[in-house]
């Protein structure tokens, strides 16, 4: 049996799975790291350890499945979106990475002359001026990390998202690339062209020497080098650093953007087919075919992924709070002690009262995009208690997910008749039968959650030779849960503008 290496480095953790030839995923392994908080709206990682923590899912996945040591014919990567890191030519992290969550280049987006250039970005790029993305997070690194800028116009230190990091290093500095669904979150690249974009190279002061070459998602990467005194300082046994090494010599065959991932591993890949990951965020992306389509609605278009020549380009409304929302409810504010217990408070009351959460901890994205809003809990009550605002917080994915899908169909004119999930928050019922409720389609959860590990995967796949096409690939989808939509048009309206009216409240109280 063959085996493709998935590794899939999310945001809290990096995960590894096999996939063999019959399209058959393992069980992931699983590796956190931690989270940094330097200062309220700033997040931050340690690259260092995301590597770590990569190689360690690496070798316990090897370690579960003795089987597949020697039979790895490929390794695919997905990523976190945006997060930005600098690095030296030896790959190490020159200071903490910027996480996508974080808003630190707030001030940066306001810019004149950055602000001028709005349209601009939007034609070019298909995203929003925002601190979401990668350009105002090398900016800021540039203007803050002493003589950084120096050192990259050289080229003795990089600016890379995840996954040209992760190239970089695997293949011990022998390959520096990131695919086109990376790049086009960096507001610096042309979709259309799939080149960075000079003129927006200028206005960020970004040398292009210290970026990434971009790439076809499904395109040979270079092999795998690691070194065995490296991982034995890193604190690896023996037995691990032995199925480590075992890769040296496989090659990247596959990179793309978690996002563009789960969108190839639901199978969503003809035109007007859509898929929401309920992650730490929410991201609802409609397959738009080979032709990009701008939104007028505050939506982003993003390259999905381009294989054989042929790039085919996604319509995302990007939602930062979704599973955060649930762990904010468990750590902050002790409601719960684990997330499975959301269903039961939430079903023991019938409604929330009147109660609703903006969840905007690091500002409201689409299709807002306002950095600067906090979230807001409206409509309380001496009646409210912890089941209402749980229920509320619960709720609030789904107004966040049904707004976004909505103005989907208004820029494109497609309404699906079903909307493919994935992510762990879908262990929800609850959540699940609300969404469909509020959308009026059905709602498909795939059977497995991993569907970012599963494109890329299938990425890698096809670029070496596994599977024969995209095409081929459908047949590997297995469905599992379905919710049927079942409440009135009055009342998802009366739902929808109740929820409407706490962010006009959120966005009234973080303006100037």
């Amino acid at each position: 049996m063959k085996y493709i290496l998935c590794v899939d480095q999310g945001t809290t953790s990096t995960k590894a799975f096999l996939l063999d030839e019959e399209g058959n995923l393992s069980q992931g392994e699983h590796v956190p790291f931690e989270q940094y908080y330097p200062q309220p709206g700033w997040v931050s990682h340690d690259a260092e350890e995301i590597y770590v923590s990569v190689l360690m899912a690496c070798a316990l996945v090897l370690k579960e499945h003795p089987e597949a040591k020697d039979n790895i014919v490929c390794m695919g990567i997905t990523n976190q979106r945006e997060t930005t890191v600098a690095f030296s030519a030896a790959g190490k992290p020159i200071t903490q990475a910027i996480v996508w969550q974080c808003r630190r280049t707030s001030d940066i987006c306001r810019r004149p002359e950055i602000r001028e250039q709005s349209r601009r970005i939007t034609e070019i790029t298909g995203l929003k001026i925002d601190p979401y993305f990668s350009a105002t997070k090398m900016l800021w690194l540039l203007e803050n990390v002493r003589s950084l800028r120096e050192r990259c116009s050289t080229g003795e230190v990089h600016l890379s998202t995840i996954d040209g990091f992760l190239v970089y290093r695997l293949t011990n500095g022998r390959s520096y690339a990131s695919d086109y669904s990376n790049c086009s979150r960096t507001m610096l690249f042309d979709i259309a062209k799939k080149e960075y974009d000079q003129d927006f190279l200028e206005l960020f002061g970004i040398p292009q020497k210290a970026l990434a070459k971009p790439m076809e998602s499904c395109a040979d990467y270079g092999e795998i080098e690691l070194n065995g005194e490296y991982l034995r300082n890193a604190g690896f046994h023996d037995s691990e650093i032995e199925l480590l090494l075992s890769l040296n010599g496989v090659h990247i065959t596959g990179v793309l953007g978690d996002q563009p991932a789960a969108l190839l591993g639901q199978n969503a890949i003809n035109k007007g087919d859509s898929k929401t990951t309920y992650g730490t965020g929410s991201f609802t992306l409609m397959n738009l075919g080979t032709e990009p389509v701008f939104s007028k609605n505050g939506l982003l278009t993003s390259c999905a992924w381009s294989i054989n020549g042929v790039t085919n380009y996604a319509l995302e409304g990007s939602i930062f709070q979704a599973g955060s929302v649930i762990s904010w409810l468990k750590d902050e504010l002790g409601f719960i002690n684990d997330p499975s217990e959301c269903d039961a408070f939430c079903n023991s009351i019938e409604d929330c009262g009147g109660v609703y959460l903006v969840p905007a901890f690091t500002g409201l994205g689409a299709p807002y995009w306002k950095p600067e809003a906090r979230g807001i809990l409206t409509g309380l009550t001496r009646g409210t208690g912890r089941s209402q605002i749980i229920r509320a917080g619960v709720e609030s994915i789904a107004y966040q997910v049904t707004e976004l899908v909505n103005l989907m169909t208004d820029d494109t004119g497609i309404k699906a008749g079903r909307m493919k999930v994935d992510g762990g928050v879908c262990a929800s019922s609850f959540l699940m039968q609300l969404q469909s409720d509020l959308l009026g389609v059905t709602v498909t959860r795939a059977l497995s959650d991993e569907m970012t590990a599963m494109g890329a995967g299938l990425a890698a796949g096809i670029q070496a030779g596994v599977f024969g096409s995209i095409e081929e690939t459908g047949k590997f989808y297995k469905a599992g849960d379905s919710y049927e939509p079942g409440m009135s048009a009055f009342e998802v309206a009366e739902k929808m503008e109740g929820y409407r009216s706490a962010v006009r409240a959120t966005i009234l109280s973080g303006s100037d």
